[in-house]
């Protein structure tokens, strides 16, 4: 398995990061544990996670994910064999079931990482990240920004990476990260924190698949010359890049199918660019997953692809895309449909 550093730290991740979202959802703890095992027998070591997992956030699951993780590590003793990271979930109408109101204030960050180091059963977390930002702004399927001059939102960030910079000190987390942020976004807080002295943003979390490429927008170049490289979540665009509801075998239990309001990756221009990419892999005899995620690990600016799965045989094939160098020929060929069908589902 390869590494990548961490932003500026001394961590080495693995190119492939486990994500658990469908832990407490889609997967039992049986499940999650088996998946869990069987990643860091194939020698991953980065692990992903947030306080509002599993996905959709429903009240009846909130924090499942977590404590799914923790019974697993108190079960097999293990935490320094692997790096950690979580999320704070951030302000949203649906979800103030998990606390009221959702701030990024001293007093909501210290309540939500008491809930996650509790859950997860230990004393750290790796990376701290917030889930998406406090202010009104272009994330979650929006390309362009359009100002609220009615905004309520105060600049809180500097109070944001004061507070972070106490639970380094307390040992309860080791770094800062940010998820589902703007260039503007990243910017704010690098700067910040190169003026105050306080704990620089060492990843971005944000989606990136061939069919949502908006990261290579203003986000790519930061994240390299900052050293604040994106870790890719929904490299499969919730697994239509597989294939599978192409050729009719997606089943009721397949994530776009169950749940019909994440329509992202479910519109009718999505569904012919990936199309035209699954022919890609046809035409090259690859598989059609591992061909999708080994496009984002290779990304220069990629640290890290954040994989899911909801059996074993998905998670072991995703595994298995570390492997896998595309060749001119099959790039040449994704950035043709890229240029004629740009960012379809961003």
């Amino acid at each position: 398995m390869d590494y990548n550093t961490l932003g500026n730290t001394d961590l080495q991740v693995t190119r492939i990061c486990l994500g658990t979202m469908t832990f407490g959802e889609q997967n039992t703890e049986a499940d999650g544990h088996e998946q869990l095992d069987y990643a860091l027998d194939r020698g991953i070591n980065f692990i992903d996670t947030a306080e509002m997992y599993s996905v959709p956030g429903r009240k009846e699951t909130q924090g499942s994910t977590e404590r799914i993780i923790g019974t697993w590590i108190n079960a097999r003793n293990n935490r320094d064999k692997f790096i950690l990271a979580s999320k704070i979930t951030g302000p949203s109408s649906g979800l103030k079931y998990i606390r009221n109101p959702l701030r990024f204030n001293r007093a909501q960050i210290t309540t939500a990482i008491e809930g996650s180091l509790q859950r997860l059963q230990t004393d750290y977390i790796d990376l701290y990240q917030l889930h998406w930002p406090e202010r009104k702004t272009n994330f979650f399927g929006k390309l362009g920004y359009q100002h609220d001059a009615d905004e309520q939102w105060e600049d809180n960030c500097l109070e944001v990476l004061e507070v972070m910079q106490e639970l380094i000190k307390e040992g309860k987390i080791r770094y800062f990260g940010v998820s589902n942020e703007t260039p503007w976004g990243l910017m704010h807080f690098l700067q910040l924190a190169d003026k105050h002295g306080l704990p620089r943003c060492m990843s971005i979390q944000n989606p990136y698949n061939l069919l949502n490429r908006t990261f290579e927008v203003g986000l790519a170049e930061i994240a390299i010359r900052e050293k604040a490289g994106l870790l890719a979540y929904s490299p499969m665009g919730f697994g239509l890049l597989s294939g599978k509801y192409h050729k009719g075998k997606a089943d009721v239990s397949s994530r776009i199918n169950q749940f019909k309001q994440m329509s992202r990756y479910n519109g009718a221009i999505t569904r012919e660019a990936a199309a035209q990419y699954l022919a890609i892999a046809e035409q090259h005899n690859l598989s059609p997953a591992q061909m999708a995620l080994a496009f984002v690990t290779s990304r220069p600016f990629t640290t890290s692809t954040i994989i899911g799965a909801t059996t074993m045989h998905q998670l072991k094939e995703n595994i298995d895309s570390h492997e896998l160098t595309l060749s001119k020929d099959v790039l040449d060929a994704i950035e043709k449909i890229h240029l004629a069908m740009p960012n379809p589902a961003p």
